[in-house]
């Protein structure tokens, strides 16, 4: 109880102002390979020969692995194991690892990766989640839908509540992809013990799912693999997927010696999630009054070549699609949608967002045609406690969104008594 109200010093702040603090980039041991990873420059091709023997012939080049070196599971993914560690046949997306260069020095593993010859037949990529979602759309798994998830929310009656609508308003949104850009780029180490265990040194925000993904794609049992998490220089829902953890830990095992993996920021573009773009069509009705009667909404989310957290993230999306406001008649369909586009998953807010956007926009453009201010209409219209949410959650106790609203309008010289139910704009 004496954290309460106080202001207790962060833990590793005076490690990390003054440089002391250890990140996988920092992690080095005798005899240590480094690892370059060759990815696909096109978002949907047939991998038709992958020639490795000029990358071999270069000095300091240990190894060159390809999918078929794999010794357990090539896939990994957070829900589904969808995702290659090494692409074998195909390539999904530019995301795609499709060869890795083990080698003595940093430089002699990119002149490796360099000199490795892929030759593909390219294939008509399916880059719209519109067009993915329709009948007869090729799909992107060959052994799964292009719909990966959908989530229907019915609340009362839909076609009534417009019918009391004064004012309907319809738009459609869009938000874009979005990279994490944290700080410290994806790095990690990996070495075999004296017992022949493996050791992962890797910034990671799910350290008991590394271990499961490591030892599923090595065919080992989970007690042979140990994830050691050191400094992390920021994530925000970057680092929940596999990115270099299961690379490192290929060399290692492969060659018997540590091995390290170190990407640039172009690199790291490649290598993680994205923050989902989403589609979003809105159809909201309002009385003269200000009162909401109903909301329509559809809203899909391009998953990518891959699923990552794609069904958590628009469970999320829908549930917070009616923002926090009371809302009697709601219709929403929300869907998480497979294309050859980079692959989405966990990013700061996962999946609540994106809808903002599209129902305060909403709210603006009902208040502007009805002439009331864009405060007294979300007024009207704010959760209360005891107020039900449109999936039937009733709201017992925290709902200090009114008294946050006063404060705000405070804030912003607004004067509150006079934005209040029947202030006009003037």
């Amino acid at each position: 109880m004496g954290v309460i109200g106080a202001s207790p010093a962060r833990g590793d702040a005076r490690a990390k102002v003054t440089g002391e603090a250890i990140y996988p980039a920092d992690i080095v041991f005798p005899g240590m390979i480094y690892g370059q990873a060759i990815r696909s420059p096109h978002p949907h091709a047939r991998i038709v020969n992958i020639d490795t023997a000029a990358a071999l012939k270069v000095p300091g080049v240990l190894c060159v692995l390809t999918a078929r070196d794999i010794p357990g599971h090539n896939g990994q993914g957070v829900l589904f194991q969808d995702m290659p560690v090494l692409a074998g046949n195909e390539v999904r997306s530019v995301n795609d690892v499709v060869a890795l260069v083990g080698a003595t020095t940093p430089a002699a593993a990119r002149e490796g990766a360099a000199m490795v010859k892929v030759d593909y037949e390219e294939l008509p990529a399916l880059l719209d989640p519109v067009a993915a979602m329709q009948p007869g759309a090729p799909r992107v798994h060959p052994d799964r839908e292009n719909i990966i998830y959908h989530l229907p929310i019915r609340r009362g009656d839909v076609a009534a509540g417009f019918a009391a609508a004064d004012v309907v308003v319809e738009n459609t949104y869009r938000t874009q992809l979005l990279d994490h850009a944290f700080l410290q780029p994806e790095a990690a180490v990996a070495r075999l013990d004296e017992r022949g265990h493996l050791i992962i040194y890797v910034a990671t925000q799910y350290v008991h799912w590394d271990r499961t993904e490591v030892a599923r794609v090595l065919g080992w049992n989970q007690d042979r693999v140990r994830i050691v998490a050191p400094a992390v220089g920021g994530a925000f829902g970057g680092r929940e997927d596999m990115t270099l953890q299961t690379l490192v830990a290929l060399l290692a095992v492969h060659t018997r010696r540590p091995a390290k993996m170190v990407l640039s920021r172009e690199e790291s573009f490649f290598a993680h999630s994205k923050r989902h773009p989403m589609i979003m069509r809105y159809k909201t009705g309002a009385t003269r009054e200000g009162k909401l009667t109903a909301l329509e909404a559809e809203i899909i989310g391009d998953s990518g070549a891959y699923c990552s957290w794609a069904p958590n993230v628009l469970r999320k999306a829908a549930i917070h699609a009616t923002g926090p406001y009371v809302i009697p008649n709601v219709k929403i369909d929300a869907y998480a949608v497979y294309t050859n586009n980079p692959f989405t998953g966990a990013m700061r807010g996962f999946g609540a967002t994106q809808p903002p956007l599209a129902y305060e926009s909403q709210m603006d453009e009902l208040a502007a045609q009805l002439g009331i201010h864009p405060f007294t209409i979300r007024w009207l219209n704010a959760f209360r406690q005891g107020d039900v949410t449109a999936t039937g959650q009733v709201l017992e106790s925290s709902v200090g969104l009114t008294e946050t609203m006063l404060q705000a309008a405070r804030a912003a010289g607004w004067s509150p008594d006079n934005l209040l139910p029947g202030g006009k704009l003037g």
